[in-house]
């Protein structure tokens, strides 16, 4: 049998397996006398394969959630899958359908400060108690997946695989209306793919993950466009004429009904705001004016076009259908997404922004340029060493007077001498500083953002940290902001 094929568990027999597991992360082994902390549940799920350690099967996944009675059945799904933008157009459609009625769950990853941040209802992260909770109802099941997997030769389930499987038993317990459900990595092999979605969303591709999802576009958009289940609908956002080509061959192999950002809906018209942007959006049922949507970027705006003609197909709306105008509008002025251009200070302005990837670097770059007047701007950077970290820096090239490299929380951070030297390349060596924690970075990117003797060029000063979600995570940490 092949890695992850688990047909016929037999629970006694699973259970006797279990016990020759060791203590190397591959089964759960909290003691029962231990109490079940969120610390203690952390300590387990991080001994295990991370986000980017994915392993091309359902199987595993789709054993666990048989054993749970397959709550990723109890609700319309609508999953969202892309390189960048995903968790924006999240938070976008959880927004819109709270503001019309439809209790919501929303899986997002990978979270900036707090584990829990992942897993929410109605719009609000789930609290630590049933964060352990949820942990706990699956424990079991995970333990007899594991178990059978070992026997036939596999592998153990993904720290990811069992957040997946916790999400959608929370949603089933609430219960929710609808899951708004963020892939975690690709599409076709993702653990959230489990559930067959009614709204199928693509947000823009790009090449990211090419040890995983392949070498070139279509290749990547192949694996992603693996989320266009049958009879769903398929809501497009912009696309590389390549990558669009391989989405809509999928969509019609499925018979899944199509939108696309640019024919079936788009952004109309945009102007700058204070806190954001006024937009007037036109979605499959009509025309909405006057949004506003308090986040920066043309970026923000066609992810705010992509979550309305999702959340108007949810609903059924069409061509003299339109949603409530007032609802909408007050979905899109409540929307946030922490650590996406985000002010998390003032005076100076030291905003966070979880660009990874050439892509999101590219659209930071864009709206720091059309949106933003500082005098003197300095970035903090920490990216993580399996990413493009030559292609996040080139599109920041032009964004920053100078810039301070140094690391990110992670132990996948690049260090800060080998980014020095690539930064040292890009930027050039006059430019460059280092730092060897966060912390320092930014307080060395303070000094340097003020450091002009006029005034007013200290008036219009301004630090960004980038480079990864982690790096925006701790940057809001140090901030002091809570997680959202």
């Amino acid at each position: 049998m092949s890695d992850g094929e688990l047909d016929g568990v037999d629970e006694a027999e699973v259970l006797a397996a279990t016990a020759d597991l060791d203590d190397s992360g591959d089964a759960l082994l909290i003691p029962d006398s231990a109490p079940l902390t969120l610390a203690a549940v952390e300590a387990q799920l991080d001994r295990r394969r991370n986000e980017v350690q994915i392993s091309p099967t359902l199987d595993r996944i789709t054993a666990l959630m048989d054993l749970l009675g397959n709550p990723q059945q109890a609700y319309p799904v609508l999953q969202i899958a892309g390189t960048n933008g995903k968790t924006s157009v999240a938070r976008m459609i959880d927004a819109l359908l709270t503001r019309l009625g439809v209790r919501t769950g929303r899986f997002t990853s990978p979270h900036l400060q707090v584990v829990t941040e992942r897993i929410s209802l109605d719009g609000t992260p789930i609290d630590v108690q049933r964060y352990v909770e949820g942990y706990a109802d699956v424990a079991p099941y995970v333990d007899l997946v594991d178990a059978a997997s070992a026997k036939d030769g596999g592998i153990p389930l993904s720290k990811f695989e069992i957040l997946t499987a916790m999400a959608y038993s929370v949603f089933a317990d609430a219960p929710v209306d609808a899951a708004v459900i963020e892939v975690g990595l690709g599409g076709t092999w993702d653990s959230t793919s489990v559930a067959d979605p009614r709204i199928s969303v693509i947000t823009p591709i790009g090449i990211d993950h090419t040890e995983f999802l392949g070498e070139d576009l279509p290749s990547i958009a192949g694996n992603k466009a693996g989320i266009i289940k049958r009879d769903s609908v398929a809501v497009i956002g912009r696309q590389d004429p390549a990558a669009m080509e391989v989405l809509l061959r999928r969509s019609i192999e499925v018979d899944a009904a199509v939108a696309r950002f640019g024919a079936e809906f788009t952004v109309l018209e945009r102007s700058f705001a204070v806190g954001g942007q006024r937009l007037t959006l036109q979605g499959l049922g009509g025309v909405y004016e006057d949004v506003f949507l308090p986040l920066s970027g043309e970026h923000q705006a066609e992810n705010a076009a992509l979550a309305l003609a999702a959340v108007e197909a949810f609903f059924g709306a069409g061509a003299g259908r339109q949603l409530d105008l007032a609802a909408v509008q007050d979905g899109f002025a409540a929307v946030s997404s922490p650590g996406r251009l985000e002010r998390v200070r003032t005076s100076p302005t030291i905003i966070v922004d979880a660009a990874h990837n050439p892509a999101g670097a590219s659209a930071l770059a864009a709206a720091l340029a059309a949106e933003f007047s500082f005098r003197r701007l300095v970035g903090v950077i920490a990216v993580m060493g399996d990413k493009d970290v030559r292609g996040v820096l080139t599109a920041l090239a032009d964004s920053f007077d100078e810039v301070v490299v140094t690391v990110n929380s992670s132990p996948r951070s690049l260090p800060v001498p080998d980014l020095t030297e690539i930064a040292v390349d890009v930027f050039g060596e006059e430019r460059v500083h280092s730092a060897e924690r966060m912390d320092e970075a930014i307080a060395l990117a303070v000094d340097l953002a003020e450091s002009g003797d006029d005034e007013q060029v200290a008036a219009g000063t301004g630090v960004v940290v980038t480079g990864s979600v982690v790096s925006a995570g701790d940057g809001r940490a140090l901030a002091g902001l809570a997680p959202s």
